[in-house]
């Protein structure tokens, strides 16, 4: 590990019981914050954290300015629930209407920065069990703490099947092995896919946002880019629980993030790209009569940054 990666570990990564609410409230000022969960189907969790951040963190104590949920064309009750609970809940494709419709949880975290209004935005991930408020204390706390923090990405363990580590399979088999090949300095990333991380709006503006399930590794590379290793942090969430995905699906996962890669070593100038990577993606399932192929695309589509949208095409739609 490079050495610059080591003392940014020792002086960026801290733990969510660093970061008390009474000292978030102090830190806080003027500035205002919105916590954002993208959703698609996700009617059996979305209540339960919306329910304890409006609780905990909106009535009890007053860190949190809105809770906005942006609906990915589910099909269940995501949208009723999210709403009962307390949240304001718009619709992906009604968000900056006149773009066509792009596919993917990128989609949904980029049209948030249109239709929220804090300083700070805090993103969930939708489909959490035991969900615990100090998710969103612990990803503000280096950011109220020091302005030269502009991105704080969460780290926690992932069980899976009663292995205490055992999730984060697409994190351990592609994506840390391609940060450790191509961005060294991300190397000290514990949870570089985590899909509960915080940023400054300022900053995430300026960058643009892959739609696909590369969102995550794109951000950290393009954050790198433009602000450098130690405006980025990380904080020790503890445990985080969810529902699992079929090794199939996750193959479509890996497949984006490898395009996404591609086209981020490109653009920073790190290869010389000699051929156009396939968009396509065969899987096979063991059938009554053999293996049968499925054939999907993977490529990976990108909105620009969100300040270079003009401000007249800023509307939801209602």
């Amino acid at each position: 590990m490079l050495p610059e990666v080591e003392a940014w570990l020792r002086r960026r990564t801290s733990s969510s019981s660093d970061w008390p609410l009474p000292w978030l409230l102090r830190a806080k000022g003027d500035s205002t914050v919105s916590v954002v969960l993208p959703a698609r189907d996700e009617a059996e969790t979305v209540g339960e954290i919306v329910t304890a951040i409006r609780r905990d963190l909106m009535e009890d104590a007053p860190l949190v300015d809105e809770i906005v949920v942006i609906d990915s064309r589910s099909v269940d009750e995501t949208a009723a629930r999210a709403a009962q609970a307390g949240a304001r809940v718009v619709a992906q494709d009604e968000i900056l209407p006149d773009l066509k419709p792009l596919d993917g949880k990128g989609e949904a975290l980029w049209k948030s920065l249109a239709v929220t209004s804090g300083d700070l935005l805090v993103f969930v991930d939708a489909d959490l069990r035991e969900f615990r408020t100090s998710f969103v204390t612990g990803l503000l706390g280096p950011l109220l703490d020091d302005p030269g923090v502009v991105y704080v990405k969460g780290c926690y363990d992932r069980p899976l099947q009663n292995v205490q580590s055992g999730g984060g399979r697409v994190t351990e088999l592609v994506a840390r092995p391609l940060l450790n090949l191509h961005w060294p300095q991300l190397a000290g990333f514990v949870q570089p896919l985590a899909g509960e991380y915080a940023g400054r709006r300022s900053v995430l503006e300026r960058i643009p946002f892959v739609t696909g399930y590369g969102v995550e590794l794109a951000l950290l590379v393009d954050l790198l880019e433009l602000a450098g290793l130690d405006a980025l942090a990380q904080v020790d969430l503890g445990r985080r629980v969810h529902s699992h995905q079929s090794t199939e699906a996750l193959g479509g996962m890996a497949a984006q993030i490898l395009q996404t890669s591609w086209s981020r070593l490109e653009r920073h100038n790190k290869m010389v790209s000699l051929h156009t990577p396939s968009p396509r993606l065969a899987q096979f399932r063991r059938g009554a009569s053999g293996h049968h192929v499925t054939v999907r695309d993977v490529a990976v589509a990108e909105r620009p940054p969100m300040i270079t949208v003009d401000e007249r095409r800023r509307r939801t739609g209602d």
